[in-house]
């Protein structure tokens, strides 16, 4: 029994002594872990810390939240200033509903500073929470301190917009608009495809931005988690499809961020956005420009737009008319936050920026400025009253218009182009994304709307790129219009209205149309052609007819011949020379003869109707001058060639049916001029 007692006594002191050896070590081991564990999450705070200062939010976020996680729920200090971290992250990379939660989470602990619940407002509105937003907007506006700073009423302003947003925001919903949207999923991918923009002479290239895996680059991006961004393409096949987009293979895109681009008028040339990377810089976003030779786009080179290298320069546009180019920029002088300004487009560089001021820009953020055809400014803000995240805007008569749901979402919307004149294209959203990736949408209003297009070229010959196209309307209309490549313009008209266009280009004659536009009940395109003369080479008059071996005008020949006396009288300062020509058949001296009495006839005609006689001189070469072949002539005879002479010694190589096409295009009426300077010095 005392055996019994003592075993006892000593197995159960040493089981009292081992309990509490073991409880020693734990406590050991839970101080030292909680003293790492502060350690870790203090550490994770000031790298986190570190990224947010270069801008590199989605690296910032992970850092956040790894201190979030360590820090202990009785730390209610701490886990709320680094919720209120986390939450600016994911406001900044547009994660809406785990900025919510995080701003939650930061009024929770009692950790929020002043621009919480206005910024927690601004998500709840992106998330089409209304209700709960215009309640933050509300406690915000009560509790805000008014310092008499630009800052603090420009926050006074963006909160009493939000409000309003909030408020009508369910009503714009419900009411709708003529838009229909359509998610476009040939070109989505897994991450953010946005910011498309049409080029082509027929609009059939959209090229847009992508941080989808094909991007150029291996590493991640520290401010989004996805790869840089670059510029890829989609074109339309022969029926008008559109193929899946492939990356643009050439020096454009690099290892860098690239997007948001638009075109010269010409399309020769591209303006973007690159932003660089910088391990121990803030990164600014630049424009750049890239030149097409033939298919491929060179490398990109910056545009250097003001000496301030401390701002911003993103989403640039160019005018229709080429004259000014438009960007988003947070260089001071602004109205708050980015705003829009554009600066001239001059043949010796670019000139003085200008801010577009109020009404388009205010204290929130204007971005991605582009262009309808017809000259209409859109852009995109979360400044003006809205839906939520970025609203699209345009301008009319000065005033800045919401063209409602469904083009506008509570998300962010943004980054149109139009297919032509019509209220159509494409645009991106990022609406109902849960990781906010943005995609690209199809739109369509059908408004009715009439338009012009015009072809100028050479008469004979190929389109004018370098030409010129003057419309003069008597509403008070007065445009100068630049072609597309094709030698083409598309411009907006309006009904009842008289307008004069007049077509020139160095080195050639003016040519002038006239179009009168009646209403219509659905849209219509008019088409122009502006053939223009050459002041070089001989320009041949088309369809006129001569009696048979006589040099007497048949009727039909009146049209050709009263096109002839508009075009002199376009172009008053010219005189020509009035030349007819025969084929080899006859003798020499009798084809001088009758080609000299129809030069004279043609004269006669044209003096009949107006035209000095002094401005013209007629010329019967009869077969001393055979017609030279231009390369337009050999798409219609392929089998003459560009520069061949139609002599009698070439014609008769030919067979039988090839000599008589000869034949007739040797016998021919033309006329080339002499001078341009006609009245314009008084005569001696």
């Amino acid at each position: 029994m005392r055996d019994f007692f003592f075993t006892t006594i000593k197995w159960g002191g040493s089981a009292l002594y081992e309990g509490m050896r073991r409880l020693y070590i734990i406590i050991c081991v839970a101080v030292v872990a909680m003293f790492l564990t502060g350690c870790g999450a203090e550490q994770a705070v000031k790298k986190g810390d570190r990224f947010y200062a270069l801008g590199e939010y989605y690296d910032a976020s992970t850092k956040y939240k790894k201190a979030y996680s360590q820090t202990p729920a009785k730390e209610r200090t701490q886990r709320g200033k680094v919720a209120l971290k986390m939450a600016e992250c994911y406001r900044k990379i547009n994660y809406t509903q785990k900025a919510i939660a995080a701003y939650n989470n930061a009024i929770r602990y009692k950790q929020t500073d002043s621009l919480t619940y206005l910024h927690l407002a601004q998500q709840l509105m992106k998330n089409g929470n209304y209700k709960e937003a215009e309640k933050n907007f509300k406690t915000f506006l009560d509790s805000m301190r008014h310092d008499g700073t630009t800052e603090s009423r420009n926050y006074e302003q963006l909160a009493k917009t939000g409000l309003l947003s909030a408020q009508q925001a369910p009503q714009w919903k419900k009411e709708g608009s003529a838009y229909t949207v359509k998610r476009e999923h040939l070109f989505d991918s897994r991450r953010a495809d946005y910011s498309p923009m049409l080029a082509g002479e027929e609009n059939n290239q959209l090229f847009f931005t992508s941080t989808r895996n094909q991007a150029k680059g291996d590493e991640l991006s520290g401010i989004t988690g996805t790869k840089n961004a670059d510029i890829f393409m989609s074109q339309k096949d022969e029926k008008g499809k559109w193929q899946r987009p492939e990356v643009i293979d050439s020096e454009l895109n690099s290892d860098d961020d690239e997007g948001a681009c638009s075109f010269s008028p010409d399309g020769r040339t591209m303006y973007l956005t690159q932003c660089r990377t910088d391990a121990s810089y803030p990164r600014y976003a630049t424009i750049m420009t890239s030149n097409r030779s033939d298919a491929a786009w060179s490398k990109a080179t910056e545009l250097v737009i003001t000496r301030d290298t401390l701002s911003a320069y993103a989403h640039p546009a160019v005018s229709p008319d080429g004259q000014w180019l438009y960007f988003a920029s947070n260089m001071p002088g602004g109205q708050g936050g980015y705003d829009i300004w554009r600066v001239a487009i001059t043949s010796s560089g670019l000139g003085g920026v200008e801010n577009l001021g109020a009404p388009i820009n205010t204290p929130g953020d204007e971005l991605f400025p582009t262009f309808r055809p017809n000259g209409d400014l859109y852009f995109s803000s979360d400044g003006h009253e809205g839906m939520g995240g970025l609203d699209i805007y345009y301008v009319e008569d000065g005033k800045v218009q919401h063209p409602g749901y469904p083009l506008n979402s509570q998300g962010d919307d943004f980054g149109m182009t139009f297919e032509g004149l019509l209220n159509q294209g494409f645009f991106s959203s990022n609406r109902g994304d849960g990781k906010g990736w943005d995609h690209i949408y199809s739109f369509y209003n059908p408004e009715i709307v009439q338009t012009v297009k015009g072809w100028v070229y050479e008469q004979d010959g190929y389109e004018l790129p370098q030409a010129q196209v003057y419309m003069v309307g008597n509403d008070g209309t007065n445009l100068k219009l630049s072609v597309k490549g094709d030698g083409s313009f598309t411009q907006q008209i309006k009904p009842d209205v008289d307008y004069v266009f007049l077509g020139t280009c160095k080195g050639f004659l003016n040519h002038q149309e006239q179009l009168r536009v009646e209403p219509v009940t659905e849209s219509e395109e008019y088409v122009l052609q502006f053939p223009l003369a050459s002041i070089t080479a001989p320009v041949l008059i088309e369809n006129i007819f001569y009696d048979f071996n006589k040099a007497t005008l048949r009727p039909e020949s009146t049209v050709a011949l009263d096109k002839l006396v508009a075009l002199l009288g376009e172009n008053p300062n010219v005189t020509i020379e009035l030349s007819a020509h025969c084929d080899y058949k006859g003798s020499a001296e009798y084809n001088k003869m009758l080609a000299q009495r129809r030069a004279e006839s043609v004269v006669e005609y044209l003096t009949a109707h107006g035209v000095a006689s002094d401005r013209l001189k007629p010329v019967g070469y009869g077969k001393e001058k055979p017609k030279t072949i231009r390369r337009k002539l050999t798409e219609k005879y392929p089998f003459l060639k560009e520069g061949d002479v139609l002599t009698e010694e070439y014609i008769k190589t030919l067979d039988e049916e090839q000599q008589e096409q000869c034949n007739q295009l040797n016998r021919r009426t033309e006329f080339v001029v002499l001078r341009t300077t006609y009245g314009l010095f008084p005569k001696k």
